[in-house]
């Protein structure tokens, strides 16, 4: 990581700056890839499987004798932790599921607004090297609660043509309702368009590799929405003298072993923190088993030092990190000076890993800059806020006269018509 020291505010900007990645080469192979599918379907998945996971298949869905197989070779141990997981995530979201009230604005004007579930929404959980089981209990937990009828998931197999069994136990296990042997941009397109097999859904969410990234972006062209704008992972550390430096040196590790485009940022006030956490990366790093990964994403982060914890907030909030760790001991101290981020982690205990798998929040957050303008992933990312109204004659009759007026001011006068014909029928005229 590279050191700078005091850096004047007017630099910031380009501190906050991400690696650039050049992804414009993505955009003609991820719309061909789309195209296919849209045209071909299956055909075009089990060709693409072929090329892409070196496997041929008959079948995408996963049986359900493929799922209780994957069921006895989870370990106890792993289920009991998934289960510990699932508990706190679940507690977590339905305590977002709140009733809103009926307001009424005038004396015979009701309004209110009721949340409805989207009827099917489709999760991407990437495999390989880190199969994400724990995305699966953060996108199709909130999905169950929210009251979703379909929940579709895809997931790349490996060369023997299967799925990861912790991926199939956690899916089923927070009640999935189809799983599909399909990875990459393809799975995107099939969940965008619908095939023979794999239905259409309204929504897509999850993480995945700079195709799957692309895909997402280009599938809102195409009226579907999707989760959040992808980026790769991040965080951002706040220390002073009150820290435990090897514990700061695990944060920023666990965050750049996501990949060569993760990066990672230490603020300080205290230039001695900064020496002590870089000597903690050192002996951390030589023995990670993605030491390669987490290498070139060190080359692409740096430790700033600053004047004051406040400097390091004000900094933080113009970089608008998905994650946060205040490590100090007075972290709560910050709270409400905090204003972009999409997850917040206080104190020296809290760490990045514990909202990735356990604490009960979503780790599915904005990344990018984009903490700026986007929350991470809750209940309401499955569902569809409807608002309603009820008007009496009481009603009509106290806002019908100033409907009238700005309706003939915008030379709407169907709109006018629409509350003069009322006014007339309840004043008998």
């Amino acid at each position: 990581m590279n050191t700078i020291k005091y850096p004047k505010r007017k630099d910031w900007e380009t501190l906050s700056k991400r690696p650039e990645f050049e992804r414009n080469q993505f955009t003609k192979t991820v719309s061909e890839i789309l195209g296919e599918v849209k045209k071909k379907g299956d055909k075009a998945l089990l060709d693409f499987t072929k090329q892409f996971d070196k496997v041929e298949f008959t079948s995408l869905e996963v049986s359900k004798n493929e799922i209780s197989k994957a069921n006895s070779l989870v370990s106890e141990d792993l289920k009991n932790a998934i289960a510990l997981a699932k508990s706190n995530i679940e507690k977590f979201h339905s305590s977002q599921n709140t009733v809103e009230p009926i307001v009424e604005t005038t004396k015979g004007v009701k309004c209110w607004r009721k949340s409805v579930a989207i009827e099917k929404v489709g999760l991407y959980i990437p495999g390989g090297t880190a199969p994400l089981f724990s995305t699966i209990l953060m996108l199709a937990i909130p999905a169950k609660i929210a009251g979703c009828k379909e929940i579709i998931l895809c997931t790349p197999p490996d060369t023997n043509g299967n799925v990861n069994p912790v991926i199939l136990y956690t899916a089923s296990l927070v009640g999935v309702t189809k799983i599909f042997k399909v990875g990459g941009a393809q799975a995107i397109g099939a969940m965008t368009y619908g095939t023979e097999t794999i239905p259409q859904v309204y929504k897509v969410f999850g993480p995945g590799n700079q195709f799957v990234a692309k895909a997402k972006e280009l599938i809102q062209q195409e009226g579907i929405a999707i989760d959040l704008p992808a980026g790769p992972s991040e965080v951002l550390i706040i220390a002073d003298a009150t820290c435990n430096p090897s514990f700061v040196a695990a944060d920023l590790l666990s965050q750049a072993e996501h990949g060569a485009d993760s990066q990672v940022i230490l603020l300080s006030n205290d230039e001695r923190v900064i020496a002590e956490v870089t000597k903690e990366l050192e002996i951390q790093l030589a023995a990670l088993p993605r030491k390669e990964l987490a290498t070139k994403a060190l080359e692409n982060s740096q430790s700033i030092l600053l004047k004051n914890l406040e400097d390091c907030i004000d900094f933080s909030n113009q970089y608008a990190p998905e994650h946060l760790i205040i490590a100090s001991n007075n972290a709560d101290n910050f709270i409400d000076k905090i204003v972009n981020v999409g997850s917040v982690f206080l104190g020296n205990y809290s760490c990045e890993s514990a909202g990735d798998y356990a604490s009960g929040t979503n780790h599915t957050l904005p990344t990018n800059g984009f903490a700026k303008n986007y929350s991470g992933v809750s209940l309401d990312s499955f569902v569809k806020k409807i608002t309603f109204q009820k008007l009496n004659k009481e009603g009509i009759t106290a806002i019908g006269p100033a409907i009238e007026l700005m309706a003939e001011a915008e030379q709407l006068f169907a709109h006018k018509n629409a509350v003069t014909l009322r006014l007339k029928e309840i004043n008998n005229v």
